[in-house]
Parts: C-alpha cells; structure tokens; sequence
C-alpha cells in the first residue's frame, strides 16, 4: 500500500491538514536534524491518535512516536512509515493537588501551571526540554526530581491501539526507562499528585533552577539535551572532559565546551556528523577510563544509502 493510500484512508477520520506527506523531520526535532518522514500525522484528539495507531497496526505499518523531538536523533534517510506527533494533545488540567497533562503538553509548561497555583512537586522539570510524553516514557529527572516521585497513574495506548491505564507501580519506573519504552506503548496522558506548598518558596526555587540551567547548559546551539546516561560510579560528562574531547567533533557537531555531557548542532551538522560524534565520545571514555557509556538520546530512522 502507498503512502498516498495511507493518506486517504487517515483522512476519512482527521483533518487532511494534520497529515502530511514526505514531512522533514528536521523541522519537528530540537536538533534541528533529520530526514524525511513518509507520513507526519498531528492526530487532534485522543480518539483520532488510537485510530492511527489502530491503523498502523492493522496494515503492518511502521511507526515512531515523536515528543518534541527533544531526547531523540532521527538519522538523515528520514523514517519509513508513520511518525505520530501528538503535539495538539496538550490539555493541562488542575483540581486540586491533582494535574492531569496530555502527552503533547510540554513539560516545562505543566511545571508552570502548577506552580501558578501553588503547587510543589514538579519543580525539578522547569527547564526540562520535552513533552509530557517523552517525559513519561523515560522517566525524566533533574536536580534531584524524577517523575516516579509524583506521579499517580498514566492512560497509554498499546501497539494495537487498545486504551490501558497504568499505575505507577504497573509502569515499572527506574532511571531514565519504564514498561511504556519496553512494551511500545503511545502515551496520552499522566496524572500527577503535588502538595500544597508557599509561592515564594516554589517561585524561588524554579528560578534558582532555571539560572542553573542556563549557566550550565549550552542552548545557545540546538542538541539533543543530555546525550548519555550517568554511568554507575561516575559522571558522563566529567569522563568526556577528562578525555579532552570538549570542541571535539565531525562536521557541524561537536562535544559543547559548555557542558561535556551534550553535543551541539554548532554548524548545520547532519545526523551523521552527530552520530559520529557520539561514536567517536564512546570509544574515547572506553579506551581512557574502560566505562561504556550508554546513550540516553534515541537513534531512530534510516541512513542515507
């Protein structure tokens, strides 16, 4: 079946204009790299985003869930298939020490809506880049704060589109993974449980977190945020600096002079340059100091043949 078929038969249920063919997916990642998408869909409700799902699983089509691109590398070739973004699903809801987030909120922007009302607890995600999605799916943390420390329970969907509301024990939290990556499930939402807490107090420590963010990380340059995991024992970037690699690159990428731990898009850097540049970090943390360093960014898509 062509893409083009696919286009029609997701049309009879969304909107044309949320379903786009051959999409740059360079456009759609904090990286600001990436190649083509067969098929870029924008479902605008949760009933629309199972149907894709549903759709994709009957017709054996090949599918990536896109956050906002902010933890991921997609490669140059682009992705066969569909690429689902659920960006319209970004609803954020509050009753009481309560909050409800679509997948597609971003999660800076949950952070804020609770500490509006005086709510503590999410703090730590202020100046995390990403979706409440990805966010969900990877266990994200800063600054001592994880998202297993509040959250209550999560509505996913399956690969076969089946709707499942997970617990927080059924989503099997450890760092930086949970049963949604495992099983290939599709977030739609998360409920989160806050205290009640002082507005100064919050207020000042989201701005004492967000001056160390900025003074610490390189955003002056796309990336894709923190590259590799924290080895057991050790801190990735205080190993990559050791090694000397801080400047250090292929292409437009290179290891940031800011922060060892991140790779920058400093020059129109292609997903290979970045790649090889990640290739290159590994093989010289192994070769000095015998650690492997596992990434944290996903790699997906095809290279260029």
């Amino acid at each position: 079946m062509s893409k083009q078929k696919w286009f029609e038969n997701l049309s009879e249920k969304l909107n044309p204009e949320n379903i786009k063919i051959d999409e740059a997916l360079n456009l759609h990642t904090v990286t600001k790299m990436g190649g083509m998408a067969d098929l870029f869909v924008t479902p605008s409700t949760q009933d629309e985003a199972a149907f894709v799902v549903q759709y994709a699983y009957e017709h054996n089509i090949p599918m990536l869930l896109l956050g906002n691109g902010s933890n991921m590398v997609v490669r140059d070739g682009g992705v066969r298939g569909i690429v689902l973004r659920l960006e319209n699903l970004n609803n954020i809801i509050i009753d009481g020490n309560r909050v409800i987030a679509e997948s597609g909120a971003d999660i800076i922007d949950v952070s804020k809506a609770a500490a509006q009302e005086s709510l503590t607890g999410l703090e730590f995600a202020c100046g995390i880049p990403g979706s409440i999605g990805g966010a969900m799916a990877m266990n994200a943390g800063a600054y001592g704060g994880e998202i297993q420390d509040v959250i209550v329970q999560c509505t996913v969907l399956t690969p076969s589109g089946e709707k499942l509301v997970l617990s927080k024990e059924q989503l099997e939290l450890g760092y930086r993974k949970s049963i949604i990556t495992k099983k290939g499930y599709y977030v739609l939402s998360t409920e989160f449980l806050l205290e009640k807490g002082h507005q100064e107090e919050i207020d000042s420590k989201i701005a004492d977190l967000t001056f160390q963010r900025e003074s610490k990380q390189p955003l002056e340059y796309p990336s894709a945020g923190s590259v590799f995991k924290r080895p057991p024992g050790y801190f990735a970037g205080k190993l990559i600096q050791d090694s000397g690699l801080q400047g250090k690159g292929f292409g437009g990428a290179e290891v940031s002079t800011k922060h060892a731990g991140f790779i920058v898009n400093k020059n129109n850097a292609t997903a290979t340059d970045y790649i090889s540049t990640i290739e290159m970090v590994k093989e010289k943390v192994k070769e000095n100091f015998g650690v492997e360093l596992e990434l944290e960014v996903k790699i997906v898509g095809e290279n260029i043949d």
